[in-house]
């Protein structure tokens, strides 16, 4: 039999983020192999945890990570229980570590794979937490410029991806309109607002329209006015300018450049 000494202990504690107890008899288990007491560790809490996945998962932190180049961005959401595990700094390194990683992915929504599964799961080992994977997209390659953005909170993210030139301030005026304005844009121009969100808003439109006894001419032409204020408010080429409401977004970009999409992520929104 091995002998467990004190300094084993801690170095197992370090390395998992486990109680002295918890450390000491995998150690005795594992007759003092370091890597086969993390092992078992990380078996057992896993399996623990497979018993409290329903509970609800509603703080977490939003990162992102950039390539070298800024052609190519990642925005991450993961989620936990608690605001207090969501504020650990083993939480924020570990998730700021699943954008790294999913920075490998190609553009488009992130597949988990095995290393940023192993990273969620070391959370929810040390921390005793339901913690999720909740979303994360790629944007960029080619020719795209990043710009990004990630309020002091954690709680508030954006990445938008442009095509032309565009200095730091314009990347930065934008990411910051996107985390700030209100309604949040849902599409860079009207093709992108989803459809199914601008026949509600024609719905209410006319019932409003009706609803006032005017004729049948007025009430549609009410309607049209009432959807062409509603896209200048979710159209993000529209909106005005959280800084200068004299000015629309489209009115910050130089000639012959374009903003191909964006991305905001919120926890709890």
């Amino acid at each position: 039999m091995a002998t467990i000494t004190a300094k084993d202990v801690m170095e197992l504690r370090k390395a998992t983020g486990l109680g002295m107890m918890e450390a000491k008899k995998a150690l005795q288990e594992t007759d003092g192999n370091m890597d086969a007491a993390k092992d078992l560790l990380r078996t057992k809490g896993l399996a623990k945890m497979d018993g409290r996945t329903d509970r609800e998962s509603a703080e977490g932190k939003v990162a992102i990570a950039i390539s070298d180049d800024n052609k190519k961005g990642v925005i991450v959401l993961v989620n936990t229980e608690t605001d207090f595990t969501a504020n650990n700094d083993m939480f924020i390194e570990k998730t700021q570590g699943v954008a790294v990683e999913a920075l490998n992915n190609d553009p488009g929504e992130i597949t988990v794979n095995d290393a940023i599964q192993g990273l969620i799961d070391d959370i929810r080992v040390t921390t005793k937490e339901n913690a999720q994977f909740s979303k994360g997209v790629v944007l960029g390659g080619g020719n795209s410029i990043i710009g990004s953005y990630v309020h002091f909170t954690g709680k508030v993210g954006v990445l938008i991806e442009l095509e032309g030139e565009a200095s730091e301030e314009l990347l930065k005026d934008l990411c910051m309109h996107v985390s700030a304005i209100s309604p949040a844009p849902l599409g860079v121009t009207e093709e992108e607002v989803p459809e199914d969100a601008i026949a509600k808003e024609r719905q209410i439109a006319k019932a409003q329209a009706i609803e006032s006894g005017k004729p049948e001419e007025i009430a549609e032409k009410m309607v049209d006015g009432k959807i062409r204020k509603y896209l200048d408010e979710v159209v993000l080429l529209r909106q005005k300018f959280v800084k200068d409401d004299k000015k629309q977004i489209k009115d910050l970009l130089p000639a012959g450049t374009s903003i191909k999409a964006f991305v905001r992520y919120q926890i709890g929104g």
